[in-house]
């Protein structure tokens, strides 16, 4: 088991100070829903996006002011995006916890996400970098173009590795990258070490997806704080569903009952559960593991630009999280 308690106690007073600034920023006039945000915010996950931009910064400068306040726009704009992301998919569970969905109409739940987008965009222009913001504008819209293609893409059985890989570069390496060239820009990092940086955030950003998508099919319902399979019955076709699918023959009723599955055809809790035990058994999740393990070892491959050691061996550790998550 990789550790990885050494970053979180180096940054934990960095990180506290964003934990303040993200939630000030996404405090709501109206008491119940502010509470209900606030809720969505402090359970929000280790909080890896605007910890790799502090990282990314703090290798080349020790003013940290510009650096929390632009990680908690990545953190808050990544917030923003999992409230529309569950209202698109009607998730009435994030992390364990009700979504809005369960409580708000879908206009409201759709403001919320409108709101939140808006305060994140604020935080980055506080910065007062216009490479930032730029920077923030396309990391923006590489989500939607993420977001776009998953519901373009859904419902499909067949779909290649390309379609893949870009569908979730966009949904969640771009952020990654996003923020960890925002930090070399802010720390005033040289401009081949900026864009090493970037690419250490694209190859974390693949592989956490990739083990996201893994976690949905290996783990079980009580660790994952949602429904186990609940990309398939989204009809979302995620990498280890892509292996299993072009492991079995077009005619096979394994084939049949994913298409089913996939298409929304059935919602059969017996025919998803024997699905997923079908993935699980076929070597399909070992492969996609792999391929997250390669991203790794890539983004690891990024740092050796990095001037800083301790700096760099702990964006190695952060890494390595997305190997070691189960949830």
């Amino acid at each position: 088991m990789v550790q990885t308690a050494n970053v979180f106690h180096t940054m934990q007073a960095d990180l506290a100070k964003v934990e303040a600034r993200l939630i000030a920023a996404a405090t709501i006039d109206f008491p119940i829903v502010s509470g209900m945000v606030q809720d969505l915010v402090k359970a929000g996950g280790k909080r890896l996006r605007p910890l790799v931009l502090l990282l990314a910064g703090r290798a080349y400068t020790t003013d940290i002011d510009a650096l929390v306040t632009a990680a908690a726009g990545v953190e808050l704009l990544h917030t923003a995006s999992l409230v529309h992301d569950d209202n698109i998919d009607r998730a009435s569970l994030r992390r364990g916890r009700p979504t809005l969905n369960t409580s708000l109409s879908s206009g409201a739940v759709i403001l919320i996400g409108d709101y939140l987008f808006a305060q994140s965009a604020m935080l980055a222009a506080a910065t007062e970098s216009p490479r930032v913001v730029g920077i923030f504008a396309a990391s923006l819209g590489d989500i939607c173009d993420g977001q776009l293609r998953e519901m373009i893409d859904s419902h499909r059985v067949e779909q290649s590795r390309a379609d893949y890989d870009r569908r979730i570069y966009g949904k969640t390496a771009s952020l990654f990258a996003g923020a960890a060239e925002m930090g070399a820009v802010l720390g005033g990092a040289p401009n081949d070490h900026t864009a090493a940086l970037r690419a250490y955030g694209s190859d974390l950003g693949m592989a956490f997806q990739i083990m996201d998508d893994v976690l949905d099919l290996r783990e079980e319902t009580a660790d994952l704080g949602k429904p186990a399979g609940n990309d398939l019955l989204q009809g979302t076709v995620t990498l280890p569903t892509m292996l299993y699918a072009a492991s079995l023959r077009s005619d096979s009723e394994d084939i049949a009952r994913l298409r089913r599955i996939v298409t929304g055809e059935t919602e059969d809790a017996a025919e998803i559960q024997a699905t997923v035990t079908a993935i699980r058994r076929s070597g399909a999740i070992e492969a996609a593991t792999e391929a997250a393990e390669i991203f790794v070892a890539s983004a690891k491959s990024r740092l050796l630009i990095v001037p800083d050691s301790e700096t760099a061996s702990m964006l190695a550790e952060v890494a390595d999280i997305a190997l070691v998550r189960s949830s």
